[in-house]
C-alpha cells in the first residue's frame, strides 16, 4: 500500500549495506557510523543504546534493564537475551504489607532493583560484537563530556516529569531546579568517567569497585537493602525466543519475565477476527483490539512473573485459551475490565532496530522503566535508578511476589516478524504496558492492511487501559462518537502512544526497509 504524498507523513528508508533505526536521530546517525567503521550490528546497537541513555536521560541509561534477540544472516536459531536485574536479596514484601503497602509505590526504595544493562551489553559484546569497546563507547563519552541538545520531544516529556527527580538527581537533571527548554546542552561527566571505567575493565568498571561503592552508598543512605554483593553477583541469561503464527507469519518474542506472552496471546486472540475486513481507523477495529487487550492483559497480570516462579506459559500460549478468550468478546459492547492493575502508566524506555551488510539484525529495548526511574541518582556519578520493582506483586503467594534475588515482571519487550517468503523485521514498540498491544497492531497494521514499515508505525492508535479507551486524535471524531456509543469511556492521552522502530529485510530484493516513530524525535538511517 503506498502512502498518501499529499497527507502529512514520511516514506519508509531503503538502505543496502546497513540501517538503524532508534528514536533520536543524533543516536541514529552513530549507529551508522559504527557500521561504516567497520563495526556489526552488535557494536552499532551498543554504541546506539548506550547513546541514547544520554540523548533520552528519562526513557533509559546505565541504572536500568536491557532485553535483546539476535539473529545472524543464515536465520537459524535467534538469540535472545533477559539483562533485566533482580530485587536485592534484602527485599522483604512481608515488611512492605506490615507498612501498609498493597503495592510497592514508584518512589519506593524497595523499587530499585539491581541494574542487569551493562552486564548484558558487555555479554553481548564479549559473545557477539566486533570493534573493541572503547570504540564503541567513544561517541557517547564525546557527548557525555561535551553536551547534547535536548530535542523537542525529550523536553516535553522532561517537563512532564519535573516532580519525579528528588535528592541528588535534581542536581543532575535540573537547571537551577527547573527542566531544560529544546536545544539546552545536556551534560554528564560522571557518566563519562563510568563509561571509560566500562571501555577499559568490562563489567567490573560498574559493578565492583568505585561505581558499585558509589551506586550502593547512595542506595544504602535512601533506605534501600541494597549490598555490593548484590550488584557484583547480577548476571544476564541467554533465552530461547517464544512464537506464535498469525496469518502464516512467525511473531517472535522472548519468554518471561517480560511481557513477550503477552503480545502472543494478543496476536492469538485478534487472529480469531476478520480485522481485515474492517477499516484499520474504524471503530470496529479499535473495539476488538481494546476487548482482547484487556483479556490478554488479565492473564499477564495473573500468571507472568520471574521465570523461575512461572508455572502458565503453556495455558497463556495455547490456542485453546486464545479460542476461549475470543469468544467472551462481544463485537457491540465493552466489558468490564477484568482485574487490570495500574502497575502500568506512563512508562518512558528506548527500542532500537539494527541491521548490517552481512544482514546480522539485532532487536533491542533498554529501560529505567518510569519516567526518570525511581526518582533518585547516585550520589558521585549521577546514574540514575530504575524503579522496576515496582513491577511486583504483593499479593502473598502470587508468582510475582516480591522477594530478593527475584526478577519482576517486565513491560519491555523487542520481537522479530518473520515473512512467508523467509523476509525478516526487527521491530518494536516503546510505550510501558502499550507494548504488547503496539506489537500486534503493527504486524496486524502490516499483514492485514497491507501497510509498509514506516505507515504502520504512523498509523492512529488507541488502548484501553484502567477502565478508559485512550484514543490519539488521529482517528476521526465519528469514530470515537461511535466508540462512545458502544460504551467505552473514550479519553484523549496526555502524549501519544507509545513509539515504534522497525527494519525489514526484503527476502526477494535483499533492500532494508525501515521505518522510526514521527511520536518521537527518531529517524531511520541507512548507508
Amino acid at each position: 500500500m503506498m502512502r498518501d504524498f499529499q497527507t502529512t507523513g514520511r516514506s519508509a528508508l531503503l538502505a543496502t549495506q546497513g540501517a538503524v533505526a532508534t528514536s533520536h536521530p543524533l543516536a541514529a546517525k552513530v549507529g551508522v557510523q559504527i557500521l561504516e567503521q567497520g563495526g556489526n550490528a552488535m557494536d552499532a546497537a551498543i554504541g546506539t543504546a548506550i547513546l541514547l541513555g544520554l540523548c533520552e536521560p528519562q526513557s533509559t541509561g546505565l541504572g536500568g534493564d536491557l532485553f535483546a534477540m539476535i539473529s545472524y544472516a543464515d536465520q537459524s536459531d535467534l538469540i535472545g537475551l533477559n539483562a533485566s536485574g533482580r530485587a536485592p536479596m534484602g527485599l522483604d514484601a512481608d515488611a512492605l504489607r506490615a507498612a501498609g503497602h498493597a503495592s510497592i509505590p514508584l518512589d519506593n526504595i524497595n523499587a530499585v532493583t539491581v541494574p542487569g544493562a551493562v552486564d548484558g551489553f558487555c555479554r553481548l559484546h564479549l559473545d557477539h560484537g566486533k570493534l573493541g569497546l572503547d570504540q564503541i563507547l567513544a561517541p557517547s563519552i564525546f557527548y557525555a563530556e561535551h553536551g547534547i541538545p535536548v530535542a523537542p520531544r525529550v523536553a516535553f516529556d522532561w517537563d512532564e516529569a519535573r516532580n519525579t527527580l528528588r535528592g541528588r538527581a535534581r542536581e543532575y537533571y535540573m537547571w537551577q531546579d527547573q527542566p531544560p527548554q529544546i536545544g539546552t546542552h545536556f551534560t554528564a561527566k560522571g557518566q563519562a568517567e563510568v563509561l571509560r571505567r566500562i571501555a577499559r575493565e568490562g563489567r567490573a568498571g560498574f559493578y565492583e569497585g568505585e561505581v558499585a561503592e558509589d551506586l550502593v552508598r547512595s542506595l544504602q543512605a535512601l533506605g534501600g537493602s541494597h549490598r555490593l554483593e548484590d550488584f557484583a553477583n547480577t548476571a544476564c541469561d541467554y533465552v530461547t525466543p517464544i512464537s506464535t503464527r498469525y496469518r502464516g507469519h512467525d511473531l517472535i518474542e522472548l519468554p518471561p519475565n517480560g511481557q513477550g506472552a503477552t503480545a502472543l496471546l494478543l496476536a492469538n486472540i485478534l487472529s480469531q477476527f476478520d480485522l481485515a475486513a474492517m477499516d484499520p481507523f474504524g471503530a470496529a477495529r479499535a473495539h476488538i483490539e481494546a476487548e482482547a487487550t484487556k483479556l490478554a492483559y488479565d492473564a499477564r497480570n495473573r500468571y507472568i512473573s520471574d521465570p523461575d516462579h512461572l508455572t502458565r506459559l503453556d495455558h497463556m500460549l495455547s490456542d485453546k485459551t486464545a479460542r476461549e478468550l475470543a469468544a467472551l468478546i462481544d463485537p457491540t459492547r465493552p466489558m468490564a475490565d477484568p482485574h487490570l492493575t495500574s502497575e502500568a502508566v506512563h512508562k518512558d524506555t528506548v527500542y532500537l532496530s539494527v541491521v548490517d551488510k552481512d544482514r546480522m539484525a539485532v532487536s533491542m529495548i533498554y529501560s529505567i522503566f518510569h519516567s526518570f526511574g525511581s526518582g533518585y541518582a547516585s550520589d558521585k556519578f549521577g546514574i540514575l535508578f530504575q524503579n522496576r520493582g515496582a513491577g511486583f506483586s504483593l499479593q502473598k503467594g502470587h508468582p510475582n511476589e516480591a522477594r530478593g534475588g527475584k526478577r519482576p515482571l517486565h513491560t519491555i519487550i523487542p520481537a522479530f516478524l518473520r515473512y512467508p517468503d523467509q523476509s525478516l523485521m526487527p521491530f518494536g514498540v516503546m510505550g510501558g504496558a502499550y507494548q504488547a498491544t503496539g506489537h500486534a497492531r503493527l504486524i496486524s497494521n502490516i499483514i492485514d492492511y497491507g501497510m509498509d514499515v514506516q505507515s504502520a508505525i504512523d498509523g492512529a492508535r488507541c488502548f484501553a487501559d484502567q477502565g478508559k479507551l485512550q484514543v490519539e486524535r488521529g482517528y476521526a471524531d465519528g469514530v470515537i462518537e461511535a466508540l462512545r456509543g458502544m460504551g467505552h469511556q473514550v479519553v484523549a492521552p496526555y502524549r501519544a502512544i507509545g513509539g515504534a522502530q522497525a527494519i525489514k529485510i526484503d527476502a526477494l530484493s535483499g533492500m532494508l526497509i525501515a521505518g522510526s516513530d514521527p511520536r518521537k524525535d527518531g529517524v531511520a538511517l541507512g548507508y
